[in-house]
């Protein structure tokens, strides 16, 4: 195998990751001013659930990101579906806030039992989200 073919698809791969890393940062800076908990002061302190609902909803959004980058034609089209993903999480955690009515001051407060319900929503809502971009 030619060591120079194979490196032909570093360009593609930087641009690829480089856009997946910026939607993240993204993600994780307009979740965390959605909700009404302060993740990173609350994980700072060592609270625990502030920390598995955040992995929770950045797994649920890195889901669907990771479909949409292996079915992207374009880095725009890619913009565009983790822009969509993105939504899908916010509106998982304002669905699952108003079910269990205030689920940001029980994560505040520790409550790992909220935060592990929240986390496995965005989870299981993120899969479902990846399979259905599949186009």
């Amino acid at each position: 195998m030619d060591v120079m073919m194979s490196l032909q698809g570093v360009g593609g791969f930087l641009q690829y990751f480089g856009a997946a890393l910026l939607a993240e940062i993204v993600f994780l800076l307009v979740y965390m001013s959605v909700t009404t908990h302060r993740e990173a002061a609350l994980i700072a302190q060592g609270n625990a659930a502030a920390a598995v609902s955040l992995i929770g909803a950045l797994l649920g959004f890195t889901l669907p990101l990771a479909s949409v980058v292996i079915h992207a034609v374009s880095l725009i089209d890619m913009a565009i579906w983790s822009a969509i993903a993105l939504v899908v999480q916010i509106a998982v955690f304002l669905l699952v806030d108003r079910l269990f009515s205030g689920i940001s001051h029980r994560i505040e407060a520790g409550n790992m039992a909220a935060a592990i319900a929240l986390a496995g929503a965005s989870l299981a809502i993120g899969a479902i989200n990846a399979a259905s971009m599949s186009y």
